[in-house]
């Protein structure tokens, strides 16, 4: 995703005027509009990104991952993404002491799971292609 759509759409998303950013940021008001209608996007300074990204409430590492993308364009992603994101996006909206619980909790679980998976992959193939499978018994 473009730079220059990215900055409007988190402007958008966060219910800001570009009014409200530049009072905010400290960055006038038409060289925030330059910036979003892409006029003078190649000027934009580090300094200058810092503040707005700061005035949106976004760290870099967030505007520059995936996360800001997915954000604004959810249906870009495929369904198990955008699970994940949720489930990522949930937990990091909990107090940092929950977050801890939960992951930790989330550990055992695929550790679980992992084992689960390597005892099944190591069953005889016919059963694994029928899990239904029985082993025969004798019929009195």
């Amino acid at each position: 995703m473009d730079l220059v759509l990215k900055l409007r759409e988190i402007r958008r998303m966060r219910g800001l005027s570009q009014k409200d950013v530049a009072r905010i940021s400290g960055i006038g008001e038409k060289t925030i509009s330059s910036f979003e209608t892409g006029e003078r996007i190649d000027s934009l300074k580090l300094a200058q990104l810092k503040r707005l990204l700061k005035a949106y409430g976004i760290t870099e590492a967030e505007f520059f991952s995936g996360t800001v993308d997915r954000q604004i364009a959810p249906w870009e992603m495929n369904e198990d993404d955008f699970a994940t994101t949720r489930l990522l996006d949930e937990l990091h909206s909990l107090p940092k002491h929950v977050q801890r619980l939960v992951i930790a909790k989330m550990q055992v679980m695929l550790e679980t799971a992992s084992d689960l998976q390597k005892v099944r992959d190591k069953r005889p193939l016919y059963v694994q292609k029928d899990p239904e499978w029985r082993s025969l018994t004798s019929r009195n």
